[in-house]
């Protein structure tokens, strides 16, 4: 097969490299946990079986913390994340995984399969990586 009639997929440029925290932590710890790992978003892990996942990205900490002058410490990440997360599969192809970001206005989403995070792409892997000749 050559590479015009086989898709790229999410799995093909997903980072496995995951970042979940707890809920109830406080934007603080989640910020020194971005910083620590230089990463621009966390996911949050479900607080039971039938909960979703979250997402706290550097704008929710800066539009609905900083700029609202509110402590870092006394702020939960439960507070500012967006939830549920919007995400896709690891057998996507990438060109689908493009359109629905940019859809929605994000740079980033976590990678389900069944139900389990293994990883999270970004437009930035789609484009640096998706392109890449076989």
């Amino acid at each position: 097969m050559t590479n015009n009639t086989t898709p790229t997929l999410v799995k093909d440029v997903m980072w496995t490299q995951v970042d979940i925290v707890d809920s109830k932590c406080t934007v603080q710890n989640a910020l020194n946990d971005m910083q620590y790992k230089k990463t621009k978003m966390l996911l949050v892990d479900k607080s039971h079986e039938y909960d979703e996942y979250g997402v706290v990205l550097i704008a929710d900490i800066a539009s609905k913390v900083i700029a609202k002058d509110r402590a870092l410490d006394r702020v939960n990440v439960y507070e500012i994340m967006n939830k549920p997360a919007i995400s896709v599969r690891p057998d996507m192809d990438i060109r689908y995984c493009a359109k629905l970001l940019t859809n929605f206005g994000l740079s980033r989403c976590p990678v389900l399969d069944n139900g389990k995070i293994v990883g999270v792409v970004s437009l930035t892997s789609i484009v640096f990586n998706g392109l890449r000749v076989v």
